[in-house]
């Protein structure tokens, strides 16, 4: 767990910086998400059904642009990155929050230089960024979710779409751990029965395919089955088929290229979190909304309100690991998040519970998987 971040060359204070809190003020807690393609804070008070946020932050910074290709993280990049951190560790100091938990997932993991950039930023920002393994990436993402299950479900599969890495986790509704006490929340207890992280993210897909004048059919099927040969060959998550080919199970799709999915869906002439967050889709309406996307051209998509110039060369490819998974594991609801592992980050702060025991691990249905590129 971090400390609150000090002052660029000052000395590590105490949690919130030494300035005493006015008597009966919620004390704050701040979670930063450092990723492939996104830098996200939140900053949150504890409340009795779980936490309220004071204040959020994001910037698009696509560390992990041209990664694949170099395998270290360019100077542009970590610069863009740099001037985003340095907004958060000044929005987390103004907010004296006593508890800092601030991550960075699969750029960092995979870049050569990855560990070098993350002194720099306690550096220059003060901001100690913890490399989190994908399975740490995956039970946050869940726990960030958890209040979107459908509990008249049996399963659901979280599919977590980032910039450099998908995460897929299979949770079993009908078992316990999802009913916790905020203060008494442990993640490593959610009954995630199968987890498989897979190095292919919405930056590093496009990457890999880039887009020609105009998108095509033959090109996004190409990146759909690209997707599908990383996921088809795990075997872990098998005892959960029947559930799913029941009907009885849903999928959860966090990710900005989901989230801008969902406002296309809808219509909106801006993106509204509020609507966004926790909508229902079914399967038809992800595949028309990807349609509708293959007849723009990248120009076209960014001037689509809820998409961006920042999404626009990215959002085919997120819908392309969409419909891989659904393809793969079909379920006729899809619940879109606007919502995740910051907010999984946030929950395992304020428990009171910060260890976990050691125990040993097992293999079996709950086994997890990293597979490479």
């Amino acid at each position: 767990m971090s400390e609150a971040p000090r002052a660029p060359g000052g000395s590590q204070g105490q949690s919130g910086q030494g300035s005493r809190r006015p008597p009966g003020e919620q004390p704050c807690y701040a979670a930063l998400d450092l990723g492939t393609n996104n830098c996200r804070l939140l900053v949150a008070t504890p409340s009795p059904r779980g936490f309220r946020v004071v204040e959020a932050y994001s910037r698009i910074v696509r560390l992990g642009e041209g990664l694949s290709q170099t395998g270290e993280l360019s100077d542009a990049a970590m610069e863009r990155s740099m001037a985003a951190l340095k907004v958060c560790a000044e929005k987390i100091r103004r907010r004296k929050a006593i508890r800092v938990k601030a991550v960075a997932t699969q750029a960092c993991r995979g870049a050569s230089n990855g560990v070098e950039f993350v002194r720099r930023v306690a550096e220059e920002t003060g901001l100690r960024l913890q490399i989190i393994t994908p399975r740490e990436e995956a039970q946050l993402s869940v726990a960030g979710c958890m209040s979107l299950f459908d509990r008249q479900a049996d399963a659901a599969l979280v599919v977590d779409v980032g910039g450099g890495s998908t995460e897929l986790s299979w949770v079993d509704l009908k078992a316990g751990g999802l009913d916790a006490k905020p203060r008494q929340f442990e993640a490593w207890k959610l009954p995630i029965r199968a987890w498989l992280s897979i190095p292919i993210g919405v930056v590093t897909l496009a990457e890999r395919f880039p887009e020609g004048e105009r998108a095509d059919d033959g090109w996004f099927r190409a990146m759909v089955e690209e997707v599908k040969s990383k996921i088809a060959a795990f075997p872990h998550a098998a005892p959960m088929r029947k559930t799913f080919d029941a009907g009885r199970a849903h999928m959860v799709g966090t990710s900005g290229a989901i989230t801008s999915l969902a406002g296309l869906h809808l219509g909106l002439p801006r993106y509204d979190r509020n609507v966004v967050d926790g909508l229902w889709m079914d399967r038809t309406d992800c595949e028309a909304a990807a349609g509708r996307l293959l007849t723009l051209t990248a120009k076209e998509r960014a001037l689509e309100p809820c998409i961006g110039a920042d999404r626009a060369d990215l959002v085919l490819a997120g819908a392309a690991i969409l419909q891989a998974v659904q393809e793969l594991w079909p379920c006729s609801r899809v619940r879109v998040a606007d919502r995740g592992l910051r907010e999984g980050l946030l929950m395992s702060l304020m428990s009171d519970r910060q260890k976990r025991p050691r125990r040993r691990r097992r293999g079996g249905a709950g086994s997890a998987q990293t597979v490479n590129a």
